[in-house]
């Protein structure tokens, strides 16, 4: 880890907690005209991609920690390559929290630094281990991704199309890293994961 790494380390975290994400790809669902909710579907919907929000800033977190942390060149690339991605999934979830008139996550400065945290304790595990947890993270992440496609208002075009794209990525990531060499980790550690899961969607859902 060197002081460059750490320097663009640093400007990564701002920019993710601070300023506008950026997209290269369209946003989708943005050829969709407005869809009529009543408040209270606004407001759930708003929390769900509040939450989704949060679990972008931590996959931004998590992927900065394991490639500090991690030996290989090229699976760093990989790992970077990847948060480019889930950059995007940031800039598409910010706008469409603006567009249902709702705020992103109070905690999300806490939410980063303990996925930064955790993301280099992976990758100091050793490559393999560090792979098998992204693969773990990305897998728990598509099942959430399906119930919230389960809970969304089924007006809600917009946010069901973001979704549903996050969700393809995240399939994608999750078989890089098998094809990358990821180790299954053990089912107490999944379960670990999950747990902590469920704690911070449902405390983001509010904060």
């Amino acid at each position: 880890m060197t002081p460059d790494d750490l320097i663009i380390g640093f400007d990564r975290a701002l920019r993710t907690l601070f300023a506008p994400a950026p997209t290269t790809r369209p946003v989708p669902g943005n050829e969709i005209g407005h869809d009529p909710l009543t408040p209270a579907e606004r407001a759930h919907a708003a929390a769900l991609m509040r939450v989704n929000h949060v679990g972008e800033v931590c996959a931004q977190a998590l992927y900065q920690g394991q490639a500090l942390a991690c030996r290989d060149p090229s699976i760093r690339h990989a790992l970077q390559q990847a948060a480019d991605e889930e950059t995007e999934h940031l800039a598409w979830t910010e706008r469409r929290l603006a567009e249902l008139a709702d705020r992103k996550s109070l905690l999300n400065p806490v939410w980063y630094l303990g996925s930064l945290a955790i993301g280099i304790c992976a990758g100091k595990l050793g490559d393999a281990w560090s792979l098998g947890f992204l693969a773990e993270t990305e897998r728990q992440v598509e099942a959430h991704l399906d119930s919230h496609l389960d809970e969304l208002p089924a007006s809600d075009r917009k946010s069901r199309a973001i979704v549903e794209q996050m969700r393809a990525d995240e399939v994608a990531h999750a078989a890089t890293a098998n094809r990358l060499g990821a180790r299954e980790l053990p089912a107490p550690a999944r379960l670990a994961m999950k747990l902590a899961g469920r704690v911070m969607t449902r405390t983001a859902y509010y904060l």
